[in-house]
């Protein structure tokens, strides 16, 4: 296999179609050579990427029941690439994503890849590397550096990959099955880590593979992140308990699960986002799911047949040059303006807009396809950083550019500038 393998990025949705355009949106700016995109997704998901001028680049699979698992499998029916990679539709990929993610499967070993997820503030890191066990317990991995971890799974611990973030030889994956449909929701992806792990496979963990998850309203949660509803959980962790969890285990793993749930329905119960009615009927659909989970069959996987159609490149540019624009906020409009003029005509484009204060930052992906990310000249962006960190603009602006450097080379850090300006980077870093 050549360095550069040919993958195909498969996008699950349901009635998020606002979320979906922003992550094909950033699938634009990817730099790998060679992918295609594959939408499963219910009426309103297909009408938004027929919307934004997609649909004759797309591969669509009209998907119209929530069920992550089934999703991701008509999605990889589809797939023609060597490589499989996944990405949630509330995710919004760095430029860099998919040719870091697909790079370790240049060695025959590597059977599975997964990255690194930042949050909401598009800057802390929601999760990086970790294990998980039988019971479904997750440790995390000590990764030091930057280059990818190979790491194999054993049958008492595998190798943990996020669902939004996650790639997959497509001939191996199939032939497993896929993803096993009974989980409709949590857990899916790590009942795919234990099969992996129960094989001896390899995984690479990439820390340079990194999307920005935006935690979306669903069926199961609402913006708040509070729980709609705990019986897929409860289902999930039935169904992995009885395949995976020595059965002198599942008890106790259940009854941590209970403890846990419980715990953060009264921690939103505390912060407003759960009224204390919600917790007790939270608890009893929990209860709900572990009865039904415990119950429902679970069939051997046959194995996926191949490709249905073949390969269809999606348009992207992956020689744009990487761009920077940075000014203060009252000059937003006018740079704003410009971003998305550079950012229609293929270029990636990373917007800094530095106020006069202490104000934390957050980084996000625009609707006009560029990056964009605030806060104050002495303020934050790395969480665990001074509170107050006094600096002239241009070295404010030179760390930023550090700091993204390994995934989004934005700027020529030697020669950050102390005025708003523009930078085309292709050649500097």
């Amino acid at each position: 296999m050549s360095l550069a393998p040919r993958v195909s990025v498969v996008v699950v949705s349901h009635d998020r179609p606002a979320a979906l355009r922003l992550c094909l949106t950033g699938l634009r700016y990817l730099d790998h050579p060679e992918f295609e995109v594959i939408v499963a997704a219910d009426r309103t998901g297909l009408e938004a990427v027929a919307a934004i001028g997609l649909a004759q680049v797309v591969k669509s699979v009209h998907v119209p029941a929530r069920g992550i698992s089934a999703a991701r499998n008509a999605g990889l029916a589809q797939a023609a690439g060597e490589v499989v990679a996944f990405i949630d539709d509330d995710a919004v990929p760095e430029p860099s994503w998919l040719r870091h993610l697909a790079a370790p499967f240049s060695d025959p070993q590597v059977a599975a890849a997964g990255g690194y997820v930042r949050g909401r503030n598009g800057i802390s890191f929601q999760w990086r590397g970790r294990t998980v066990d039988p019971t479904g317990r997750h440790s995390p991995v000590a990764l030091t550096g930057e280059a990818p971890a190979l790491l194999a799974g054993t049958p008492e611990r595998a190798i943990k990959t996020e669902g939004t973030n996650m790639a997959f030889r497509r001939d191996l994956l199939a032939g497993m099955g896929g993803f096993d449909p009974g989980y409709t929701y949590f857990l899916d992806e790590t009942d795919l880590n234990m099969r992996l792990a129960r094989r001896g496979a390899v995984t690479a963990l990439v820390p340079l593979a990194q999307v920005h998850h935006g935690f979306a309203a669903s069926a199961w949660r609402n913006s708040a992140r509070a729980p709609r509803t705990l019986y897929d959980i409860g289902a999930s962790t039935a169904r992995f308990l009885r395949k995976f969890a020595p059965e002198g285990t599942r008890e106790a793993a259940a009854a941590g699960l209970r403890a846990e749930q419980r715990r953060r329905a009264l921690q939103h119960m505390l912060r407003g986002t759960l009224e204390p009615r919600d917790v007790a009927r939270l608890m009893a659909s929990l209860e709900r799911g572990l009865a039904e989970g415990a119950t429902r069959p679970l069939p051997e996987l046959p194995p996926l047949p191949g490709p249905a159609s073949p390969f269809r490149p999606f348009p992207a540019h992956p020689a744009a040059p990487h761009a920077v624009l940075a000014g203060r906020p009252w000059q937003a409009r006018a740079l704003r303006r410009r971003a998305a003029e550079m950012a229609a005509d293929g270029q990636r484009v990373t917007l800094f807009l530095f106020g006069p204060t202490a104000l934390y930052h957050r980084m996000r992906f625009t609707p006009g396809g560029w990056w964009e990310q605030r806060g104050g000249l002495f303020g934050r962006s790395l969480r665990d950083g001074p509170l107050i960190a006094p600096q002239r603009f241009s070295s404010r602006l030179r760390a930023e550019c550090h700091r993204l450097r390994a995934v989004r080379p934005v700027c020529n850090e030697r020669e950050a500038p102390d005025a708003p300006q523009l930078h085309d980077t292709r050649d500097s870093l």
